[in-house]
């Protein structure tokens, strides 16, 4: 499908033509030079973009990622069950080497692997969607389209501002009544990702500080746990993602090609 000529609002009717003239003033005294002047279309405010390619570029990298964190899972469960064989108080550098360390460390590289690419292609993105709600409504938003990227970046307000952007384009993408009345744009999908996302990034980070400074079995094993619940939940907001990727790109398409208003 093609951007290039999105659905619009009615462009604002023409001026009046000048009334009568005031007393003693010929007519073409005050009237415009050239005839009646009429209002120009409103100055554009950007140019729509599809989202689709990057959408489906974004959902095979979250594909591959929600794959990547299934096998950290089961690497995890299987390190689990390897170290249960040894004492609780062996200290981790005694540990003998086998199968179960390098699929750990497999894992943690195909990680990394997938890790780059997947949030390059998501905020470019998230940029895109957000630049096309601007367009569609820019009453719709209270942070720049700058935010789309810049949000991301900022400790602790990366937990909440994102998000916020994201409704805000969501709602920007939802089609008005066909009277022009403003719809509800209710997003659990959107929601859910979000909260499955922090979530799993905060028992994420836990997991690192357990992990580093565990020396014995026990600590080991406590802090696998936390690692696959970590991976389960990355694992399931990804699944999120992709729906929430697909579903924006969709309705975004939606008010592209057959306007603003919802048919009837």
């Amino acid at each position: 499908m093609s951007f290039s000529a999105p659905g619009s609002p009615p462009h604002p009717q023409p001026y009046p033509e000048p009334g009568p003239a005031p007393d003693g003033i010929p007519p073409q005294d005050h009237a415009y030079p050239g005839g009646p002047f009429h209002a120009a279309p409103p100055a554009p405010q950007g140019v729509l973009r599809s989202p689709t390619g990057l959408a489906t570029a974004l959902t095979w990298l979250l594909g591959a990622a929600v794959a990547v964190h299934l096998f950290s899972a089961g690497a995890g469960a299987y390190e689990q069950s390897w170290m249960r064989g040894f004492a609780g108080d062996t200290h981790f550098d005694d540990l003998e080497l086998g199968l179960s360390p390098a699929l750990t460390m497999l894992a943690g590289a195909f990680q990394l692997l997938t890790l780059l690419p997947t949030v390059v292609v998501f905020i470019i993105w998230f940029h895109r969607v957000r630049s096309n709600g601007g367009i569609f409504r820019p009453d719709a938003f209270t942070l720049g389209r700058g935010w789309a990227i810049g949000a991301w970046f900022v400790p602790a307000a990366n937990c909440v501002l994102p998000f916020l952007i994201a409704r805000q384009t969501w709602r920007a993408s939802t089609q008005r009544g066909p009277d022009g009345s403003d719809r509800t744009a209710p997003a659990p999908l959107l929601t859910s990702w979000w909260v499955v996302w922090v979530l799993s990034a905060i028992v994420g980070r836990v997991f690192s500080r357990i992990f580093m400074a565990a020396e014995t079995v026990d600590e080991l094993l406590a802090a696998g746990l936390l690692g696959i619940t970590a991976d389960l939940g990355t694992m399931t907001a990804g699944v999120l993602a992709i729906l929430f990727v697909r579903r924006l790109t969709a309705m975004q398409n939606t008010v592209a090609t057959q306007g603003p208003y919802a048919s009837a």
